[in-house]
C-alpha cells in the first residue's frame, strides 16, 4: 500500500505566499495565503497546530480541517467541493493523495509521522488522489505564477463501471476573518461591470451565471477585503473563475468562522456523466490577493502579458463601420470611409454585421456564412483590396455560434438548433443557437470560416455573441449542451488561429458579455459594451480594468451623438476616454467636420506617441470621496513616465473639489506635470494658474459657442515640478470644467532613478 503524502510546501513570489499543508494523505489545504510573511523553514513546524481552532460546543470532535476541494466527512457543512454520485451512491467522497509533484518532479511520499518542508518560488503542484471506496480519482493542480496570482483546477474520473454523474466540482480558498465585505459586479446590456458592495454575513454570498455565456451582469472578479478597502488601501483578497459558460463565484462563511471564496463551474442536470476512465476537469479559479484593488487587478494583467500569445505588436488603431452604415453596404460609401480613415491615421478597418447571406437586418441570414452575390456582386476583394493599400489591416464581423430562423442553414438542419425536445426555445434578437456540440455541425460552421479566411487577407475577427442560451440542449434526448458549446468555441477559436498565424479575434458579446480569463486565453481583446458613450465608458472601463489590462479592451471613440444614449459630448471627453484602452473609432467619418477631424488626427497622433507606456504599464485608480471626480493613470513599470486622466462626471456640491492626488509615482524622484491640451479647452474650463493659461474670450460668450474657450500662455512656465511623494499625498488644484469633460495630465520624471 503506497505511503501517504505528508508534506507542506511554501510557494512565494511578487510579495504573495500561498502555504500549503498535505498531512496523513488529506486532500492539501490552503493554511494561508497573502503578503509574504518572510522566511518559513523546517523550525516551523509548529505553523499548521498553531492554527488548529478548538473544538466548539454542539460541533465535531475534530476539528473541522479545510480542504482545497472541501469534503463532508471531515464535518464541512458548508458548500461541498464535489457534489455528484453513483446512483445516489458515492455522494460524500474521502480522498486520500497518492503522489505529489512540484514543477513535474515527484515528491517521495514520506513515512507516516515524517514532514517535508519544501520552501520554493513560483511554482506548479499536482497532487494526485484515490477513494478506493467511490472509485474516484482526484488530481489537484495548484499554481503560483510569476505575477503572484494563485490558480487552481480539479480533474475527476470515475474508475468504476457504473456511470458517475457530476452535479458541481467547486474549489474553495480561505481567507481571514478580517476580510468582511464584499465588491462584486452587477449590470446589463450597455452598463457592464456595475460595482456592488455588501458586509459578508454568516451564511453563502452565491452568483450564479446561467447564461450559457459569462453575462453581462456577471460577478467578474467577487473580492473580498477588510471593509472600507479602496483602490490603494485594505488587504483584498480576490477570486475568478476563467470560463465562458455557466458558472459560479461564491462567499461563504461558517458559524465556526471559517470564510472561503471559491467558484467553478455550473452544470445543468445530468449534464457530465462520467462512464468508466472517463474526466471531467474544472475550470481554473484564478485567485489575487493584495493590498488595495489596485494590486490585485495588476496580477491579473502580468498574468496576462506574460502569456506567449499576449499581443506584442503595437494596438492598431481601429475603426468599426457599423454605427457610420449600419447594414447599409455600398460599395461607394464604404471606400469613402476607408479613404477618411488612412488619412487620419487609421490603422485596422473592420466591416461589421450585413456583409454574408441575406442579411440586410437582423432577422434573416445568420449562420449563412457566405458573401452576399446582391450587395458583394465582386465578393469583398474590392474593400479588402483597397483598405489594404491604404495600409490598413481588415477586420470582418462574424457570429457563428448564432443562427436566424430565417437562414438556409436552419432550414437545411433543424436538428442543429439548440433545444430541449421538440420545440425551439425563445428567440432572442430573432436568433436561435446552433449546436457546435454536434461534430458535424461544428465542421459545417468551421469549414465556411475557414472558406472565407483563406479567400481573403483578414487580419481581425470581431466575433460576436448576441444572446443568452436558454433550454441549450442537444437533440433527440435534449440533454443540457452548454458545457460542450463553451469548448466547442474554444475549439473553434484555436482552430481558426492555428490555420491562419497572426489572426486576431475580440471576444464580443451583445457588447461586454464574454469577458473572463477562459476566452482570453485565445482572444486578443474584449468589446467592454456596445455603448461607447463616454460617460457610461467612465464607469465600465474604469471597472473592467480589474481583470482585463488595457490593451485588451476595446475603447472607441465615440460619434458626437451617441448612437445608444442620445447624449451629445465634446470630442475632448469622447477621446480622452477612450484613450487608456485599445483605441478605435466608432463615427461616420465622412460627416465630420474639418475641425473635428484635425483634433481627432491630434488625439490618434498622441495615442500613437504613447501607446506604449499605455499598454505596458501599470494601472492606478484615485479613491475619491466626490463621486463626480474620476482620476485613472498608468504608470511605467520604471516609474519614469505617467499619464493621467481627471474627468468631471456630474455637477459637485462643491465649486472645486480642491487639490487631487495623482498617486504611484516614485515618492523621492522629481516629476515635470503638464496638461494635454489642444487649440481649445473645453467649453467653461477654468484653468488652475499652474497650467500657465489664462482665457482670451469673455466667460459670458463662451455661452454663445460650440468651439469652447481660447487660451493664451500667461508668461509663466506651464506646468510644474514636484516629487512623487507631494504628488502623491498633496496633489494638484483641480481645473474647474463642465460636467462630462475630462483632462488628461503627463508626469515626465525629470531626475535620475
Amino acid at each position: 500500500m503506497t505511503s501517504p503524502v505528508n508534506a507542506r510546501l511554501v510557494l512565494r513570489s511578487s510579495g504573495v505566499s500561498v502555504i500549503l499543508d498535505l498531512a496523513d494523505g488529506h486532500l492539501p489545504a490552503i493554511i494561508y495565503w497573502g503578503a509574504d510573511p518572510g522566511v518559513i523553514g523546517e523550525h516551523d513546524v509548529h505553523l499548521v497546530r498553531s492554527g488548529v481552532a478548538p473544538v466548539g460546543a454542539n460541533a465535531p470532535d475534530e476539528p473541522i480541517r479545510l480542504a482545497l476541494l472541501p469534503e463532508h466527512w471531515t464535518g464541512w457543512t458548508g458548500r461541498p467541493g464535489l457534489s455528484g454520485s453513483r446512483a445516489g451512491q458515492d455522494w460524500s467522497t474521502k480522498f486520500t493523495c497518492t503522489s505529489l509533484q512540484v514543477d513535474g518532479e515527484p515528491i517521495e511520499a514520506a513515512a507516516a509521522q515524517s514532514l517535508v518542508v519544501m520552501t520554493s518560488g513560483p511554482a506548479k503542484v499536482v497532487v494526485d488522489a484515490r477513494d478506493e471506496e467511490a472509485e474516484l480519482a482526484l488530481t489537484l493542480r495548484i499554481e503560483v505564477a510569476p505575477s503572484g496570482l494563485l490558480r487552481a483546477q480539479a480533474q475527476l474520473t470515475n474508475l468504476g463501471e457504473g456511470s458517475y454523474q457530476v452535479d458541481n466540482l467547486n474549489l474553495a480558498l480561505p481567507v481571514p476573518s478580517t476580510a468582511a465585505e464584499i465588491l462584486d459586479f452587477g449590470g446589463r446590456w450597455g452598463k457592464e461591470r456595475t460595482p456592488q458592495r455588501q458586509p459578508l454575513h454568516t451564511g453563502i454570498h452565491l452568483r450564479e451565471g446561467r447564461k450559457g455565456r459569462t453575462g453581462a451582469d456577471a460577478a467578474m472578479v467577487l473580492h473580498l477585503g477588510q471593509p472600507g478597502f479602496g483602490f490603494a488601501r485594505g488587504e483584498v483578497w480576490g477570486v475568478h473563475t476563467g470560463w465562458s459558460g455557466n458558472h459560479i463565484h461564491y462567499a461563504e462563511r461558517l458559524f465556526s468562522g471559517e470564510q472561503v471564496i471559491g467558484g467553478g463551474e455550473l452544470l445543468l442536470p445530468g449534464e457530465i456523466r462520467l462512464g468508466q476512465d472517463e474526466s471531467y476537469t474544472s475550470p481554473w479559479l484564478y485567485g489575487s490577493y493584495g493590498v488595495g484593488l489596485d494590486e490585485v487587478a495588476r496580477r491579473f494583467h502580468r498574468h496576462l502579458r506574460a502569456r506567449p500569445q499576449h499581443p506584442s505588436t503595437a494596438r492598431p488603431i481601429t475603426l468599426n463601420v457599423w454605427e457610420a452604415v449600419y447594414f447599409h453596404h455600398d460599395l461607394d460609401r464604404l471606400l469613402a470611409l476607408a479613404k477618411q480613415a488612412a488619412a487620419i491615421g487609421v490603422e485596422r478597418y473592420v466591416l461589421d454585421d450585413g456583409w454574408f447571406g441575406l442579411r440586410r437586418n437582423d432577422q434573416a441570414g445568420l449562420g449563412d456564412w457566405v458573401v452576399s452575390e446582391d450587395v458583394w456582386p465582386n465578393g469583398l476583394h474590392p474593400l479588402v483590396d483597397a483598405v489594404r493599400e491604404l495600409g490598413m489591416q481588415f477586420g470582418l464581423w462574424i457570429e457563428p455560434e448564432m443562427v436566424n430562423p430565417d437562414s438556409d442553414l436552419a432550414r437545411a438542419h433543424p436538428d442543429w438548433i439548440m433545444a430541449t425536445g421538440s420545440r425551439w426555445p425563445v428567440e432572442s434578437r430573432h436568433q436561435q443557437v446552433v449546436n457546435l456540440g454536434i461534430e458535424d455541425c461544428y465542421r459545417h460552421v468551421r469549414d465556411a470560416l475557414l472558406a472565407i479566411l483563406d479567400e481573403y487577407p483578414i487580419d481581425y475577427l470581431k466575433w460576436d455573441h448576441n444572446r443568452d442560451l436558454i433550454e441549450a440542449g442537444t437533440r433527440p434526448d435534449g440533454r443540457p449542451g452548454v458545457h460542450a458549446q463553451t469548448l466547442a468555441v474554444y475549439r473553434l477559436m484555436d482552430e481558426l488561429k492555428a490555420a491562419h498565424p497572426g489572426l486576431e479575434i475580440e471576444s464580443c458579446s451583445s457588447g461586454g458579455a464574454r469577458v473572463d480569463l477562459g476566452v482570453l486565453e485565445r482572444t486578443d481583446r474584449i468589446w467592454v459594451s456596445d455603448v461607447i458613450d463616454p460617460l457610461e465608458r467612465q464607469q465600465m472601463n474604469r471597472w473592467t480594468t480589474q481583470l482585463v489590462p488595457p490593451e485588451m479592451m476595446g475603447s472607441h471613440i465615440a460619434s458626437p451623438t451617441s448612437h445608444t444614449t442620445g447624449r451629445h459630448h465634446d470630442l475632448s471627453f469622447r477621446a480622452g476616454t477612450a484613450l487608456f484602452g485599445h483605441l478605435g473609432i466608432e463615427w461616420d467619418l465622412t460627416q465630420a467636420s474639418q475641425e473635428d477631424l484635425a483634433e481627432l488626427t491630434a488625439w490618434l497622433t498622441f495615442y500613437r506617441d504613447n501607446r506604449e507606456l499605455l499598454h505596458r504599464g501599470e494601472l492606478v485608480r484615485l479613491d475619491h470621496p466626490d463621486p463626480t471626480v474620476v482620476v485613472n493613470g498608468v504608470l511605467a513599470p520604471d516609474r519614469s513616465r505617467a499619464l493621467y486622466s481627471y474627468a468631471c462626471l456630474g455637477r459637485s456640491d462643491v465649486v472645486s473639489p480642491g487639490r487631487i492626488p495623482l498617486p504611484g509615482l516614485e515618492p523621492a524622484r522629481h516629476y515635470r506635470v503638464e496638461p494635454v491640451l489642444t487649440e481649445f479647452l473645453p467649453g467653461g474650463t477654468r484653468p488652475p494658474r499652474w497650467w500657465g493659461l489664462e482665457q482670451l474670450s469673455d466667460p459670458l460668450d463662451e455661452l454663445m459657442s460650440a468651439s469652447g474657450t481660447r487660451y493664451t500662455t500667461t508668461g509663466e512656465a506651464a506646468g510644474v515640478t514636484l516629487t512623487g511623494g507631494l504628488l502623491g499625498s498633496v496633489g494638484l488644484i483641480a481645473p474647474q470644467l463642465h460636467p462630462e469633460h475630462i483632462v488628461i495630465y503627463r508626469a515626465e520624471a525629470v531626475d535620475p532613478i
